[in-house]
């Protein structure tokens, strides 16, 4: 099993800009530790806004892939970020198959 967890590293960033960097961040993470975000099982999403949640899914999907039944368990909370981070992913995958 591996761990990692990303930000944006521009916060001034729009939102959709911000959580494209976080995912894309999450993949190249993935990649360094031998696995890929389709061998994620766990996966939290904290947003500065609960209500730009629509938001993430839809980008979400594009980036998972749009197959419920391949998703990893997902929560998806409203938390105060510091500064201007709108958010906040980690992971949980295994490694290597």
């Amino acid at each position: 099993m591996v761990w990692t967890v990303a930000t944006t590293k521009d916060t001034s960033l729009p939102l959709e800009a911000q959580i494209k960097e976080t995912l894309q961040i999450i993949d190249d993470n993935l990649q360094e530790l031998q696995s890929n975000k389709h061998q994620i099982v766990s996966a939290q999403v904290y947003l500065a806004n609960i209500t730009d949640k629509p938001v993430m899914d839809e980008i979400w999907k594009s980036w998972i892939g749009d197959n419920p039944d391949h998703w990893p368990q997902r929560a998806c909370l409203g938390v105060d970020l510091e500064g201007n981070v709108l958010i906040e992913v980690s992971v949980t995958a295994v490694v290597g198959q």
